[in-house]
This record gives C-alpha cells, sequence and structure tokens, in this order.
C-alpha cells in the first residue's frame, strides 16, 4: 500500500475520534490547531484562568480559524444566560462548554451545550446522569458531555488525569469528551480504556500556560488519531 493510501484509510478509521484543543490564547496556534484538522479547539473566558480571553484576543483567534473548526466557548461558574450574553458579540462561535458545581440548565437557545463535569468517583457519574436529565425535561438536549479529573479548587487545565478505568463502561447517551491530563505521551491509552467520542487538550501540548507547543500539539493529534485507528475498528 503507498503511503497516501496508508494515509487516506487511517484518516478515515480515526475519523470517529474527535480532537479538541482547548485554552487557546493566540491567533498563532489556532493556525497550527487548523494545520492539524482538528475539529475543535476551546476559547475560555474564565476570568481566574491564565488561559483566560478577552474579547478582541478572542476576535483574532477566531479571525485565524477555518470554519470547518468548531469554536467553543469555556465558561466557569457562571449561569447559562449571562455566558450566553458574553458569546453573542462573536457570531463564530456557536457551541458553550459549561463547568460549575451550582447550574441552572435553562435552555441555551441556538447555541450546542457542553456540560463538563468533574469526576472522582461512581457518584459523580450518578450526578451526570441526573443533571442531564434535568436537562432533557427542560427539553434541552446537550450536543456532548465533557469529563474531567477532579481537583479540589480547579475547574480544569491541572494536568491530572480523570479516572480512566472507571469510565471505560460510561455511555451517557450523548458523545462522551474526555479530559483531564491528556498529553502526546498518554492519549494512546486513554481511548483505548475509555473508547471516548473526542479528547480535549489544554496544559498538556504547552509550553507555558495558554503557549501551545507545535510540536507536543502534531504528536497528541497522531497519536489521538492512530490509537483511534488502532482501537475503534469495530
Amino acid at each position: 500500500m503507498c503511503d497516501g493510501t496508508a494515509s487516506r484509510t487511517l484518516e478515515a478509521m480515526a475519523k470517529h475520534l474527535r480532537i479538541k484543543i482547548c485554552g487557546l490564547t493566540d491567533p498563532a496556534d489556532a493556525e497550527q490547531a487548523a494545520r492539524l484538522e482538528v475539529e475543535a479547539v476551546g476559547l475560555n473566558f474564565y476570568e481566574h484562568s491564565p488561559r483566560c480571553v478577552d474579547h478582541v484576543r478572542a476576535e483574532a483567534i477566531l479571525r485565524a480559524l477555518p470554519p470547518a473548526v468548531e469554536a467553543v466557548a469555556v465558561f466557569v461558574h457562571q449561569r447559562l444566560q449571562p455566558a450566553l450574553e458574553l458569546v453573542r458579540p462573536l457570531e463564530r462561535i456557536q457551541t458553550l462548554q459549561w463547568h460549575g458545581e451550582d447550574r441552572q440548565p435553562d435552555g441555551p437557545g441556538v447555541y450546542r451545550l457542553i456540560p463538563a463535569f468533574r469526576v472522582r468517583d461512581q457518584a459523580s457519574l450518578e450526578d451526570i446522569g441526573r443533571f442531564l436529565e434535568q436537562l432533557r425535561g427542560r427539553g434541552v438536549f446537550p450536543a456532548a458531555v465533557l469529563v474531567d479529573a477532579h481537583v479540589p479548587g480547579h475547574a480544569g487545565g491541572t494536568g491530572q488525569t480523570a479516572p480512566w478505568d472507571l469510565l471505560a463502561d460510561f455511555r451517557p447517551g450523548v458523545p462522551l469528551y474526555l479530559a483531564g491530563g491528556l498529553n502526546p505521551d498518554n492519549v494512546a491509552e486513554a481511548v483505548r480504556i475509555v473508547r471516548p467520542d473526542a479528547v480535549d487538550v489544554a496544559s498538556g501540548v504547552e509550553r507555558g500556560p495558554g503557549r501551545k507547543d507545535p510540536e507536543r500539539m502534531r504528536r497528541f493529534v497522531e497519536n489521538a488519531r492512530e490509537a483511534a485507528a488502532r482501537f475503534y475498528r469495530d
């Protein structure tokens, strides 16, 4: 098989796994993510995060993205409706990733919604199930659910891994995004164990908070796609 055919075969087999690079703060990193053909990137609007961007910076990043790359706005400890008002001027953003312990499941309107949860034990998974039922009861159907590591005092971006073995049989009824401590060296093992619909990385491809490392990004994407091709054959 020639190299071109092999590459196309790998891409076709790996397409079941979406890749999201989160916490972009620089248009150059957005351009690199686009070159790597990731499916999504995340812009963090949480003011206490070292990866937080304002509207001016967000607009510059969004201009660097081709239409095929999904732009996701990340919010922490914020009611949904105020978050919607913040991103409304950024017309390129159509998806909200929503972290926090005190959330009211009011409708996101035209936006896609990805509620995010820190997972520690089986009770955490049961909490996710109950919350998703609340959403559905209000006519809100999330695009996916994101699971992250449970680190007290932190909503994400800590470099700590989620409990992969616990998540191996977790099927919430919507696409599952796996975050928490993923990096180029462990993403293949995470994919093998959890079989998520998507992997989400922030600090694992950085040379400093919010500053992505192009080589680590490349290795992460390649290793994730190779793992998907190997483990998602069925």
